[in-house]
């Protein structure tokens, strides 16, 4: 079906309210036509700097060279078989670099599906499976997806829970650890003893997950002396230690996984990890990378998906693996991540109402408050501050428990210019709603 020639923006959204419903939510009121690198273009021709990458999508950014050459090669041999009925190279090969890029000295294994959703489940299956046991720890903040599971897990209810209930049983939820909103690491670690005291008995759980820095959470990273104090428990209990890495994997952070600096500074390691968004430049595939007694424990039959681990989507990633080794793209993460903190700094010691500025690699953040004041979070600023910026050509995204937190998911490939610019447009999106 062929497109209007000059469809509007509202004349779009009018035909998207028709025909879509409304629990399907759009952050900004715009239609894409075209997009390269960190940049896109609105079907008005209208240009925006991108800095939400699709949510945590495009660390290769928007139609990357070295992905699509390899996409490009693949559509001409095979689009879909069924990994499970027909077998094919690209799959394995990455399920191998998979395996050898994940941190620790043990055995792996790698098995595919499509979304970050499908990942967490799969994630809860193969503990269960190995451990015997039912019960899931998970941490008030964190975003695990829409499915039932992914629900149940997730420490948020407005707006992804509100009215879906009831949610799969044995699923329970500690404080993390942010010290920003007062709750330290001892705090954290108190309250799954508590959950032990008086919920579930810990010879009953099978996995704690959590995210090593929390995406829709507000980008709280995991302070490094709770992961190795949760390693520990973990350990004393028979319990699997799960690393939901779906946002802040393939880079993002400054390493390949935000989780091997769990390794290099604690010699901590998960027992599974999850992966999605960046791993295939835009395509739709997600991992869960696991010790290989603990991936072998499921009997066969019971993992896979019909879809899971395209042909397209598995050499997409391999592209993009190719495309961080050709390109130094971890160095480019931390440089990134450095001229953002640095140029977001300076724009909080004249908006006082910027509490904090943090960052993990290019995983970088603000958080608002009213007056300065730490107890009083300003939701309402937020978004306007982000409406704001997407009239001045900056796509933005709000996240945080209490929506006042601003994050920065541009794509690691964009110039320094292009960064110094959206820089540019967020301070006067501040100035303006000031």
């Amino acid at each position: 079906m062929q497109r209007e020639p000059h469809a509007t923006n509202a004349a779009l959204m009018a035909r998207r309210r028709a025909a879509l419903p409304n629990g399907l939510g759009q952050a900004l009121e715009i239609f894409v036509d075209r997009a390269e690198n960190a940049e896109v273009w609105d079907v008005e021709g209208q240009r925006y700097i991108d800095f939400a990458g699709g949510i945590a999508v495009l660390n290769t950014g928007h139609r990357n060279a070295t992905v699509m050459a390899a996409v490009q090669a693949q559509l001409d041999r095979v689009t879909h078989t069924c990994f499970q009925v027909l077998a094919y190279e690209p799959y394995v090969e990455l399920a191998e670099r998979l395996n050898t890029m994940a941190p620790g000295n043990f055995a792996k294994k790698s098995f595919m599906m499509t979304t970050g959703a499908e990942a967490v489940e799969n994630a809860i299956k193969v503990a269960r499976a190995y451990t015997k046991r039912s019960a899931v720890i998970a941490f008030g903040g964190g975003f695990h997806g829409r499915t039932m599971m992914g629900m149940a897990l997730t420490g948020k209810v407005a707006p992804y829970k509100v009215g879906f209930g009831p949610f799969p049983a044995e699923v329970f939820h500690a404080k993390f650890p942010c010290a920003l909103h007062g709750v330290s690491t001892e705090d954290s670690l108190a309250s799954i003893e508590a959950l032990f005291k008086y919920d579930v008995e810990p010879s009953r759980v099978a996995a704690i997950i959590l995210e090593p820095v929390q995406g829709e959470g507000g980008f709280y990273a995991a302070p490094i002396d709770f992961v190795k104090a949760l390693r520990a428990l973990c350990d004393q209990h028979g319990i699997l230690l799960i690393a939901d890495e779906v946002q802040t994997g393939a880079g993002r952070t400054g390493t390949w996984l935000a989780c091997e600096r769990w390794w290099a500074e604690a010699g901590v390691a998960p027992d599974v990890i999850t992966m999605a968004k960046s791993l295939a430049g835009g395509f739709p595939l997600s991992a869960i990378i696991g010790r290989a007694e603990v991936m072998d424990a499921a009997a066969p039959g019971g993992l896979g998906g019909t879809y899971a681990g395209s042909p397209i989507a598995c050499a997409a990633a391999l592209g993009v693996i190719q495309a961080f080794e050709q390109d130094g793209l971890l160095a480019r993460s931390n440089a990134v991540g450095e001229r953002l903190t640095a140029g977001l700094r300076q724009i909080a010691a004249r908006h006082p109402g910027i509490g904090d500025v943090r960052g993990l690699g290019a995983m970088v953040a603000i958080e608002l408050f009213k007056d300065g004041d730490l107890t009083r979070p300003d939701p309402e600023r937020t978004r306007a501050v982000v409406a704001e910026a997407a009239k001045r050509g900056l796509v933005l995204l709000s996240c945080g428990v209490y929506a006042n937190v601003i994050r920065v998911l541009v794509p690691l490939t964009a110039s320094d210019a292009l960064l110094d610019e959206g820089l540019g447009l967020l301070g006067a999106a501040l100035d303006a709603t000031a």
